[in-house]
């Protein structure tokens, strides 16, 4: 017996290629840290951990595994979600980066996918492009409150969105305009700045695990390349964006394929690189990861053709 027994559906090598998986994590903060928490214990085994900011007071409504005594370490975000995940799985794979995530793109480049949690919108837009570059499959969760003028009450919605080349980008889908790039040095909402409450972060960030577990795990036959769900806090409900029904099957003409691929790639390379950024200690399962990123690669590839690889 072993502690993932009861998500033996989820398919035979499912424990396995969950604990060689390394996924990066970019915001640490309310959705991140719901993230960390809940891919641990589903068992993925490896993490790059992204956030160049420390817990703040403001902070306890909605950081999992934030404590009052933090506040006056001033502990960081990224230290909080490895104590997170070490409570659950001790053996766990973590690299740390307290910095901004373009410091960390050599790290990033080798996760088997990045799932966002920054407020920025230019955050969004540029790790976005980063992600299709290197081919990684990249999903983004975001919340926002709003003030409802007729009813003087406030909505609270969010939205969480799977993306890769030949795939709806954020621009497609409208998260990303040239009119919120220019309004972002406003203020964040309407309710203060960067309302934030934990239980729609915690709804968006089981949609954005959901997703994942069904691009690495066989637990369903039909897995989605592509996604843009939106949630409404108000009525409790997480719809397919019509946005999204209007641009699939259509191609994304903010990247453009020739463009996809690291032009230094070197596939007799990967091997190396994997075993150089692995540390002393890794399970064995952390031996797949060189399987799982050449899958992911070819798998764009496959669609793909004139892409530099």
């Amino acid at each position: 017996m072993t502690w993932l027994d009861r998500q033996s559906f989820l398919g035979e090598a499912s424990d396995d290629i969950l604990a060689g998986l390394t996924v990066g994590l970019v915001g640490l903060g309310g959705g991140g840290s719901h993230l960390a928490q809940q891919l641990a214990h589903v068992g993925v085994g490896g993490f790059v951990l992204v956030d160049g900011d420390t817990i703040s007071l403001t902070n306890l409504n909605r950081l999992i595994g934030g404590h009052f005594a933090d506040i006056r370490r001033n502990t960081r975000k990224v230290d909080i979600a490895e104590r997170l995940i070490k409570g659950v799985n001790p053996r766990a794979r973590i690299e740390k980066h307290f910095k901004e995530w373009q410091e960390a793109a050599d790290s990033l480049k080798l996760c088997d996918a990045i799932i966002s949690s920054v407020d920025s919108v230019r955050g969004k837009d540029e790790l976005e492009g980063f992600s299709r570059r290197f081919l990684i499959p990249f999903i983004d969760q975001g919340m926002d409150v709003h003030h409802l003028e007729e009813t003087g009450e406030y909505l609270v919605a969010g939205q969480v969105v799977l993306s890769g080349p030949g795939t709806p980008c954020l621009r497609c889908l409208g998260i990303v305009t040239e009119e919120a790039l220019e309004e972002e040095g406003r203020t964040y909402g309407d309710a203060g700045s960067k309302p934030q409450v934990v239980w729609p972060n915690g709804v968006l960030a089981s949609t954005a695990v959901g997703l994942l577990m069904q691009l690495v795990t066989p637990w369903h036959r039909n897995p989605v390349d592509s996604a843009c769900l939106e949630y409404d806090a108000n009525l409790n409900t997480m719809l397919e964006s019509e946005r999204f029904r209007r641009r699939a099957g259509k191609p994304c003409p903010h990247y453009d394929a020739k463009d996809l691929g690291d032009p230094t790639f070197d596939i007799r390379k990967l091997p190396q690189q994997v075993s150089a950024h692995a540390k002393p200690g890794k399970p064995a399962p952390a031996e797949l990861r060189p399987l799982l990123i050449l899958t992911r690669m070819f798998r764009w590839l496959g669609k793909h053709p004139n892409s530099r690889m």
